[in-house]
């Protein structure tokens, strides 16, 4: 049973998203152990595991703004080790303490970047700006110690409570804006096809009134008057000879 135990005492088991960092005597080795199992003396040694997959951590922080005032935001840091800066991670930070030395640096260069702009611009389409500064800014001073700072994301943003009415009545001023310029484009296009229509509308007339000439009107009232007697009513037709008068006779008798 001892023999056992010592055995199972003496295998350590690195997983996936991890590497291993062998310490002998107090001294760390500089091999980096990749995932698998991994033999040692636990009398004079210990394998330590390090996470190098992607890391998310939240920090409640209240940033400055440009004209000072503190907007508070809930901030996503998504960071990952450098496998191979393992050992000095270890040695000058330490195991798990990686989380103060980042949230530190966070601090500082929120702090630098967000007092470059506006309070509003926090909440508008300039917070892919200021994520991609301070990660940025961060990469410069976290990626000499070993970590990779994939993304700084800005979530649930809160302006103080009179910038916050003022953002909204300007959207609903601009959109109000957008509305009536989208009604007036309306009009105008409208007025436009009414012209189109009244020009098409006198050029057919135009067409029409100079192709009419007298002979056509002739040959119309002949047509008139070809159709008028092939039907069987009795009718009253007073004419010059050019254009017919039609009435009926049931309807211009007397009532009694």
């Amino acid at each position: 049973m001892i023999a056992i135990a010592t055995v199972m005492s003496s295998c350590a088991i690195v997983r996936q998203g991890e590497v291993g960092v062998k310490r002998k005597v107090g001294k760390l080795n500089n091999r980096i152990i990749t995932p698998g199992a991994v033999w040692f003396n636990p009398f004079v040694s210990t394998v330590i595991k390090m996470p190098i997959r992607t890391m998310n951590m939240e920090i409640n922080a209240n940033l400055p703004s440009k004209e000072g005032l503190n907007v508070t935001a809930i901030i996503s840091i998504l960071y990952r080790m450098q496998p191979e800066k393992a050992p000095s991670i270890i040695e000058s930070i330490g195991v798990g303490n990686e989380v103060n030395v980042i949230s530190s640096v966070f601090r500082s260069s929120a702090a630098d970047v967000c007092s470059r702009f506006f309070a509003k611009d926090m909440h508008s389409a300039q917070r892919a700006t200021i994520e991609k500064e301070i990660t940025e800014q961060m990469s410069k001073i976290l990626l000499t110690r070993g970590f990779e700072i994939e993304a700084v994301l800005l979530k649930n943003i809160q302006l103080p409570t009179g910038l916050a009415r003022a953002v909204e009545e300007k959207l609903e001023a601009e959109q109000d804006a957008q509305r009536m310029e989208f009604l007036l484009e309306r009009e105008k296009r409208e007025a436009q096809r009414k012209i189109i229509e009244a020009q098409g509308i006198r050029d057919a007339q135009k067409i029409i009134s100079e192709g009419l000439t007298s002979k056509i009107i002739e040959w119309q009232s002949i047509e008139a008057f070809r159709e008028l007697a092939k039907s069987p009513n009795t009718k009253m037709i007073m004419t010059d000879g050019k254009t017919p008068l039609l009435i009926n006779p049931s309807e211009s008798a007397p009532q009694k």
